[in-house]
């Protein structure tokens, strides 16, 4: 398989992301009719083959107007580091493969005119990887990835020039991409980058928890977040399974340890420091996608401004605010300002950038 690396650009950026597989999202709002008629249940993810997606995506598109159907660069990673680029200003790069098919290239298109770096993507014989994503009318996401057979960056493929500059590396914990997560955190470490982890779904933790407390007893993970399933799943059969007993069990290992409450907002410990914060009020989820991703956008600014912990979590809030009130994983112009809007009348620091 060849694989072609696109230029490098001059100055490393501050945050990297890897996402071995490149993701284009299909968003679209469904009624229950149709969620009815897909096989599996409904607000779970799970994996379909190429032919099962493309059934799935001619349904859809028979049920609503192709105006109602979104396409965009997906996947947790990359939602993350366009937030922080386009809703932040902050210097981003991406570490993946994509395919050399109409996707792939959407997805590179998307994520370089969002100003995320992309000289470290890598183009690859193949397809690259989709998923749907629909949404009901109570802001749910049914989701059905398609990555089997999709083009991805191997632990090889990895040099330290990836990292060299770059202050800190944004994972998702993913059991397929372990050998390749691993291979990056060495390669972070040896370039004196922090490492953030985000521990997926509650199913990834729950089926592959021993790999995922191996990585987490390294001491290589500074900043971890989970949400309330995923804390849940972390200490089951533990007498105290609550967040706050997982938020401790995680500050052990991490520098900064963050659960998510959803619409109870989120409590995070640093050090002996312990912060609740509570979620933002004047939001109504359209489409729960990519909330967790963009908390962390706005979480991670608050680290890189020198932000308090209590000020880093009030700015995850307004970020993880700002994209459920749009459907995907993607900001819109009109809430990035909302959120600005939030922020200031929190007295928060509100990035110097023009949407």
């Amino acid at each position: 398989m060849v694989a072609e690396a696109l230029p490098k650009s001059p100055k490393a950026p501050l945050v990297l992301g890897l996402q071995p597989a490149a993701l284009i999202d299909n968003v679209a709002p469904v009624d229950w009719s149709l969620l009815d008629q897909i096989p599996g249940d409904r607000g779970g993810s799970i994996p379909v083959q190429k032919d099962e997606l493309e059934h799935i995506l001619k349904e859809v598109n028979t049920h609503i107007s192709a105006a109602s159907f979104k396409k965009m660069a997906g996947g947790s990673v990359a939602n993350t580091v366009r937030g922080l680029s386009v809703g932040f200003g902050v210097a981003t790069g991406i570490i993946g493969a994509y395919g050399d098919d109409e996707q792939g290239q959407l997805f590179v298109s998307n994520m370089g005119f969002s100003g995320v770096s992309i000289s470290r993507l890598r183009k690859k014989n193949g397809s690259t990887a989709q998923c749907v994503c629909l949404v009901d009318d109570s802001g749910n996401r049914t989701m059905r990835p398609c990555l089997s057979s999709a083009v991805k960056i191997q632990a090889d493929e990895l040099n330290k020039e990836d990292f060299a500059g770059s202050k800190w590396l944004v994972l998702r914990y993913a059991v397929l991409n372990l050998e390749v997560i691993q291979a990056a955190i060495r390669l972070a470490k040896q370039e004196g980058l922090s490492v953030s982890l985000d521990l997926a779904s509650f199913e990834m933790v729950r089926n592959y928890r021993s790999e995922l407390l191996q990585l987490l007893e390294s001491g290589n993970i500074d900043l971890c977040f989970a949400n309330e399933d995923e804390a849940a799943e972390l200490l089951r059969g533990e007498q105290e399974a609550g967040p706050e007993a997982a938020l401790e069990f995680l500050s052990r290992h991490c520098k900064w340890a963050v659960v998510t409450l959803a619409s109870k907002g989120c409590i995070a410990k640093h050090d002996k420091e312990v912060v609740q914060v509570s979620a933002i009020g004047e939001t109504v989820a359209t489409d729960a996608t990519g909330a967790g991703d963009l908390f962390a956008s706005g979480f991670l600014y608050g680290l890189i401004k020198g932000l308090s912990l209590e000020e880093c979590c009030k700015v995850g809030s307004c970020s993880g605010g700002s994209v459920i009130r749009a459907l995907g994983g993607e900001v819109t112009p009109e809430n990035w300002q909302w959120m600005h809007k939030q922020l200031q009348l929190k007295d928060l620091p509100v990035p110097d950038i023009r949407n």
